[in-house]
């Protein structure tokens, strides 16, 4: 159990995941370490059909990505993408094969 703001909840707080650092490599990989500590991969290739993130099709663009208060961003914050879809859908550091 745990108290937010006089509000008991049931289960145990979690804390939110957030990216604390980022590195766009070949192949549309993105490396990624989380506030875990955990460093995983992310394969992008399936989503450049998507239209919202055709635009990282372009490698130049898609190496321009940042951190903007834990969440990756590029474009200057007009394509951003969930930390936590990063975070399940990626494979730990060791494990990816580029």
């Amino acid at each position: 159990m745990y108290i937010i703001d006089g509000i008991a909840y049931a289960g145990e707080a979690s804390v939110p995941i957030k990216i604390s650092g980022i590195r766009a490599m070949d192949n549309y990989l993105l490396w990624i370490r989380f506030n875990t500590g955990e460093a995983r991969v992310f394969d992008f290739k399936p989503l450049l059909d998507s239209p919202a993130f055709a635009p990282l099709a372009d490698k130049a663009v898609f190496r321009d990505v940042y951190i903007d208060y834990g969440i990756p961003v590029w474009n200057d914050g007009e394509i951003d993408i969930s930390p936590e879809y990063l975070y399940e859908n990626s494979v730990p550091q060791g494990a990816a094969s580029a």
